[in-house]
């Protein structure tokens, strides 16, 4: 059996996430259809990190075992021929039988892409956040280094969550604003269910709520990130926020792997924003 990695590219609109489904309407059922095509025989995928429904992807990683022996090019352009428009095939590569998508991930990175404006985006629905009031990101930038370092994220976990530990290594948690378009980017050992989109913050809901939204929103000052991390009360956070702005950014492996560095695709998101 030959082992091939694979890079995935996807808009999760349409989909119940990536996990297979009964009904067939994941990522990985789709992605498993076309492999299974090109290659004559079932296979099966095993992906870095689950992703949500609703929730996109620009540069997924998963692996899978066949007997077949294709080409590079004949795996990428084939799979990409049988996938709906929503799924692309970036790059394969054959690694070593040991490589595991998801076990030999030292870290994951998302990206979530909020629209602060009074007027909803209608061109790009689905694939953005949406805000209506003005949010303080001066206030975002100073609360986000809490979440730097190992933390129990309990606080952010959702409550069907399977992780077997809610302690994480946060490396990068990063707010910037670009015109009218906020990017939040986080880069960690793994992430618990619903945990970047509980982070960023739900606002449905008011009063002692919290999370970086509610900061920019100056209902909470930037100290309450760390209170509630220490806290470790889902309770007390904000609800979850909509999936239409996060994106499962890329996954970082150690060299020996091989695995190709791709060229991030946030730069064409951002240009593709609304701004006035």
């Amino acid at each position: 059996m030959t082992r091939i990695a694979l890079g995935i590219e996807y808009d999760g609109s349409a989909f119940q996430g990536w996990q297979s489904q009964p009904h067939g309407n994941s990522v990985q059922d789709a992605l498993e259809l076309a492999l299974s095509q090109v290659a004559g025989e079932r296979l099966r995928v095993v992906c870095a990190g689950r992703t949500d429904a609703g929730v996109h992807a620009l540069n997924q990683v998963a692996h899978f075992d066949c007997s077949v022996a294709r080409p590079d090019t004949a795996w990428v352009r084939g799979s990409n021929a049988l996938l709906p428009p929503q799924v692309a095939v970036r790059w394969v590569r054959t690694v070593d039988e040991r490589f595991h998508a998801r076990f030999d991930a030292i870290s994951r990175s998302y990206v979530y892409l909020l629209h602060n404006h009074p007027v909803r985006p209608a061109l790009l629905h689905g694939r953005i956040g949406w805000h209506h009031r003005p949010l303080d990101t001066d206030a975002m930038q100073i609360a986000a280094p809490a979440l730097l370092g190992e933390h129990d994220f309990s606080a952010f976990r959702a409550a069907e969550c399977q992780a077997k530990s809610p302690v994480k290594i946060m490396h990068r948690a990063d707010v910037r604003r670009q015109g009218d378009l906020i990017v939040f980017e986080f880069r960690a050992s793994a992430f618990l269910q619903h945990m970047v989109r509980n982070i960023v913050g739900a606002l449905a809901r008011v009063g002692t709520r919290d999370a970086l939204v509610y900061i920019g929103l100056g209902r909470q000052p930037p100290t309450s990130i760390a209170e509630l991390l220490a806290g470790r009360d889902r309770t007390l956070a904000a609800p979850t926020f909509s999936p239409a702005g996060l994106y499962f950014a890329d996954v970082e492996y150690a060299p020996h792997w091989n695995i190709p560095a791709v060229e991030s695709m946030i730069p064409n998101l951002l240009s593709l924003a609304p701004n006035p």
